[in-house]
């Protein structure tokens, strides 16, 4: 890294270690752009869930249907300031040093430090991926979580790489502990996290043989802390359990598919509980949207509360109705993940385009103000909307974000099937052409987060698939990395006396090490 112009600045760049400049730069980098799109849209930008998590903490309906850890920091930030802001500002900087670290992860695989720098300062800077950042949203620690995991994964695989996978010093166990904590987040961020732990673990366990215990520590713990919480912890401390038409609603909107498709296939006592739960004019008809499940479940005409006192006839249907027809079933689910696998986005008139969340906060709260009373008339009220902090940094960052919204450009910028593959590609030839083992770890999280969304997905979400935008800006680099494995800017392997008394007699003091692929 080069350094400042600046005389003081220069002075206190050299007071850094040469190993810490490229993260220290990151961060500094990320840490300012973020606060801008911050200030821009202070407190921070809100979503329906936003407003959701406000009702849960402020009058006591804490439940799992949502993160309850993130309730938990809404709670905090609520009480200690009387604002949100204190929440999305602690996420910038957990964004900017997870970046920072990533920075490192890249220049380990032999990515130029400038490059290095650029690829993790990339996101601060883009709308999509910046602005999501500052959203009241579960999904940001969430997102925050893969993308750590993929530094320490990546981490442990340039061990792998450099042949040190055998070396257990504090490098090694301060990188298992940040994949354990990525993992963590992962897990109690979000309901179906843990399935990208399922998902990326036996990946890492084949790229990195050496280290199989660690790594299923890491993956392993953050799965059963998760269910120790919800199955345990969260009903003891008074946390509700989301009703079953919530949790089961994936497999009634599996039933209209099939009944839309096939309604001949359905038999007398199928229709008669299907149509005292909803017209059948509505499970074939609107309900019968694969793209969208929130369709099926609407309310009228389905009778939410009758479905869920009802819920273990439907499942005994559904189970039905998969055995005779499980192609039905499987592609409902397909279709409905449409967001995790199609790069471009489907009919407008299904809501199968890619659906966006629109940072300004809309006069009625998303609805809530036409039926919740709390709301309505809570002290907090005041605080759920954008205040800028500059109001022509405001308009700048409002007409970016719109700009880049555009339909044209939601397929690179917004849907995040494009890189997934792009990151795939990209692992696979860096591990042709360079023969280092262990590169498959760099891929585990992206493959884990886009087959969790196949698994159970409600619509096209832009915010379900924005890690692998991430990961995917990420790798690039990647295309044009040189790694030479024999040494690294932070560890230099101690000479042989052979070697020192050749480096003493060489004509040039600092030689150009040879790139170097390992067996």
């Amino acid at each position: 890294m080069k350094l400042p112009r600046n005389a003081f600045l220069s002075k206190q760049w050299e007071r850094i270690p040469e190993k810490r400049r490229l993260p220290v730069a990151v961060y500094a980098t990320t840490q300012i752009l973020f606060l801008l799109w911050w200030a821009a849209f202070f407190p921070g930008a809100l979503s329906y869930d936003s407003i959701t998590y406000v009702w849960h903490v402020t009058t006591n309906h804490w439940e799992s249907n949502h993160s309850v850890a993130y309730d938990s920091l809404v709670w905090l930030s609520l009480n200690t300031t009387g604002d949100l802001w204190i929440l999305t500002l602690a996420q910038t900087v957990v964004a900017s040093a997870v970046l920072a670290y990533c920075s490192v992860t890249l220049r380990e695989w032999g990515v130029r430090q400038r490059w290095a720098a650029v690829a993790a300062s990339v996101p601060a800077l883009l709308p999509p991926t910046a602005v999501f950042i500052i959203f009241v949203w579960k999904d940001v620690p969430f997102v925050l979580g893969a993308i750590l995991a993929f530094g320490a994964a990546g981490r442990l695989a340039a061990r792998r790489a450099r042949g040190r996978q055998a070396v257990r010093d504090r490098d090694f166990y301060r990188t298992v502990g940040l994949l354990f904590l990525g993992f963590l987040m992962l897990a109690v961020f979000r309901n179906n996290g843990m399935l990208v732990a399922v998902v990326a673990a036996p990946i890492l366990l084949i790229a990195l043989p050496s280290m199989r215990r660690w790594v299923l520590a890491a993956t392993a713990v953050p799965v059963l802390i998760f269910g120790l919480l919800t199955s345990v912890i969260y009903p003891a401390a008074g946390v509700k359990t989301p009703p079953k038409d919530a949790v089961y609603a994936f497999f009634y909107a599996d039933i209209a598919v099939a009944y839309g498709q096939h309604p001949g296939y359905f038999t007398k006592e199928d229709k008669a509980l299907m149509s005292s739960i909803a017209p059948l004019s509505h499970w074939g008809g609107h309900a019968a949207n694969c793209y969208n499940a929130d369709w099926a479940m609407e309310s009228p005409p389905m009778n939410r509360p009758l479905a869920a006192q009802r819920n273990d006839e439907l499942m005994a249907l559904w189970k039905r109705v998969l055995k005779r027809t499980p192609d039905l079933v499987i592609g409902a689910r397909v279709c409905r993940a449409h967001i995790a696998w199609a790069i471009f986005p489907g009919p407008k008139e299904l809501r199968a385009d890619t659906l966006l969340s629109d940072p300004k906060t809309s006069k009625t709260l998303f609805s809530y103000l036409k039926w919740n009373e709390d709301i309505k008339h809570s002290p907090y009220r005041p605080k759920l909307k954008i205040r800028p902090l500059s109001e022509p940094l405001h308009s700048v960052a409002d007409f970016s974000w719109r700009a880049f919204k555009v339909p044209q450009l939601q397929w690179l910028l917004f849907r995040g099937a494009i890189w997934c593959y792009a990151t795939y590609a990209i692992v696979l030839l860096f591990r042709r052409r360079t023969k280092a083992k262990g590169t498959l770890a760099l891929l585990s999280v992206t493959l884990g987060l886009q087959l969790t969304v196949l698994a159970a997905n409600p619509a096209p979400l832009w915010r379900y698939m924005i890690g692998p935008i991430f990961i995917g800006i990420l790798t690039l680099p990647l295309l044009r990395a040189k790694p030479r494995f024999d040494a690294r800017p932070d560890e230099k392997p101690a000479a042989s006396p052979q070697e020192s008394e050749k480096q003493d007699t060489d004509a040039d003091p600092d030689p150009e090490p040879a790139p170097a692929t390992v067996a």
